[in-house]
């Protein structure tokens, strides 16, 4: 998750010094607000796993259940994200 943030960031820097940005173009438009809207998705999971793996793993003392229940909703919260890349990754860089 970190590794494709770090490779937008350096990606992003090199499209900006190379006069890329979502004005120049509509598949820049298109690149920049998927690419972008996806690593926001990516950062809010990071936020979310640091959470239960941190001050959220407290509840696995106290309420088993919906911390797991919370762990699994995460997961497919994760799962989806990972999906949607799937998608975007062909259809942006590769089509």
């Amino acid at each position: 998750a970190s590794g494709f943030m770090v490779v937008k960031a350096i990606e992003y820097s090199t499209e900006f010094s190379h006069n890329l940005y979502p004005w120049t173009n509509n598949f820049m438009a298109v690149y920049f607000t998927m690419t972008g809207l996806h690593g926001l998705h990516v950062l809010g999971g990071m936020v979310v796993i640091g959470y239960l793996l941190l001050p959220g793993a407290k509840m696995w003392k106290t309420n088993r259940e919906q911390f797991t229940n919370r762990v699994e909703t995460f997961g497919l919260y994760w799962h989806f994200v990972d999906l949607v890349w799937i998608f975007l990754f062909p259809s942006l860089y590769l089509l």
